[in-house]
């Protein structure tokens, strides 16, 4: 790559955007409450400011979801690939055309270095879309600079990152919500409720069906592409050959399969298991702790992963006839569940409605409003950064027992595992001097 290509890190506040943000929304309410510095949010117009860090594919989806909520305004974004850039900017303003009721679009800067996005005094909160092995790289960094923090899932690569994101959330005063939407949709509030409230009787096993872990970074050197920094896409990582399976060009609209290598993701473990296995989580109260032991496929007793909690309960990553999907088993009935579709035996669960002074979860019908109300009232949002850690935390020591394929013992509280030096070394990894943070 060349030298000029590069931007210089230390030199990089005050450096000239792609253009000059501005709005003009005069949106069909009034917020209320504080912005995240303490003031008051003053007038109608204004609104939530937010900034993009990733906008890929799933960061482009996102620039729709928040301002569909006509709640929210994109103040500035940033991308090291700029033809992803570019496809968000165009997609950001074909929404203001389609919609006029949020006011007029002008044009958004671009930042290749994040850290002069998070210098804006006019950003409010970011939304953090880039690669798993970026996010607490970013989030801490953004919490210390004061901004609320929407960032995908699984929330961290590791376990020892996660809960640094935690204690910079909680440092700092942040309002976080985990990218876990599936919290925020009915069929998942519903099984939480039928589990809680014992519908289906004592669980005694849980069956969450989603792909393998991840292998070591393996692909071949190809080419990097034309106004792609790859060392900004590395960030906090050792070097490796580019491939474009890693970052795909826009010429192909799919997820890019980074999350299948160890050193950028968690497999399918933690990309749908952040979803199935927090379902799991929630619907047995434990948003604040986790599995005891968790134990690799032996062939014998364990043909699959299987995770056991304190309470007896055990949960294994296997496959059943629904794909991406959560199979809850007991002593007087079953549930089924995935996007879309639930389905219970006795059938009248599905639909039952849970009564005024039964257990109830936290409601949110909207998951992007929800962390806009958050970040209002200063309160945490449905999937507090805490929740997040530990959901990606039982991905997580997951991914481990499959690596060093032994059974392990887990202290949630302790967030350890039991004399296990082995298995404790791979709770974080090493990051470069630049883009390191404190774990």
């Amino acid at each position: 790559m060349k030298e000029d290509q590069l931007i210089n890190r230390r030199d990089f506040v005050g450096k000239a955007a792609t253009a000059v943000a501005g709005f003009m929304i005069v949106p069909r309410f009034v917020l209320g409450g504080k912005r995240p510095d303490g003031s008051a949010y003053t007038a109608p117009s204004d609104v939530i400011s937010l900034g993009f860090i990733g906008t890929g594919k799933q960061g482009r989806g996102l620039t729709t979801s928040f301002l569909t909520t006509n709640e929210a305004r994109i103040a500035a974004i940033s991308d090291v690939y700029k033809a992803k850039a570019q496809l968000a900017l165009d997609r950001i303003k074909d929404h203001y055309a389609k919609n006029t009721q949020l006011g007029a679009y002008s044009d958004i800067p671009v930042y290749n270095d994040f850290r002069e996005l998070l210098a804006r005094k006019d950003v409010d909160a970011v939304v953090i879309a880039a690669p798993d092995h970026w996010h607490a790289a970013m989030a801490v960094r953004a919490a210390e600079a004061g901004k609320d923090i929407y960032c995908e899932k699984p929330l961290a690569l590791t376990v020892k990152e996660g809960r640094a994101m935690v204690n910079a959330t909680r440092k700092h005063n942040r309002v976080f919500q985990t990218g876990s939407m599936q919290r925020s949709w009915p069929e998942f509030r519903q099984t939480a409720e039928l589990i809680r409230n014992g519908y289906i009787g004592e669980i005694k096993t849980i069956k969450v069906n989603v792909g393998p872990p991840p292998v070591p970074y393996n692909l071949p050197a190809e080419p990097i592409p034309e106004g792609l920094d790859w060392t900004a896409w590395l960030g906090p990582n050792a070097p490796v050959p580019f491939n474009a399976e890693l970052a795909p060009p826009i010429s192909k609209d799919v997820y890019p399969n980074w999350r299948n290598y160890r050193e950028f993701g968690g497999g399918m473990v933690t990309d749908w298991g952040a979803h199935m296995f927090d379902i799991v989580q929630w619907a047995l109260d434990m948003d604040n702790s986790g599995p005891v032991e968790v134990i690799a496929p032996d062939g014998k007793e364990h043909p699959f992963l299987t995770y056991r909690y304190d309470n007896g309960i055990t949960m294994t990553h296997e496959p059943w006839e629904w794909n991406n999907a959560i199979l809850f088993t007991g002593t007087e009935g079953e549930l089924r569940v995935q996007r879309k579709k639930l389905e219970t035996t006795p059938a009248s669960l599905a639909t039952k409605v849970i009564g005024e002074t039964e257990k109830h979860v936290y409601t949110s019908e909207n998951h992007y409003k929800d962390f806009l109300n958050a970040m209002r009232k200063r309160s945490k949002p449905i999937c507090d950064v805490e929740v997040g850690h530990r959901t990606a935390s039982v991905c997580n020591i997951g991914n481990i027992a499959y690596q060093l394929k032994r059974p392990l013992a887990w202290n949630p509280k302790k967030e350890s595992f039991k004399n296990d030096p082995e298995a404790n070394a791979l709770l974080g990894r090493s990051m470069n001097k630049e883009w390191g943070i404190n774990l």
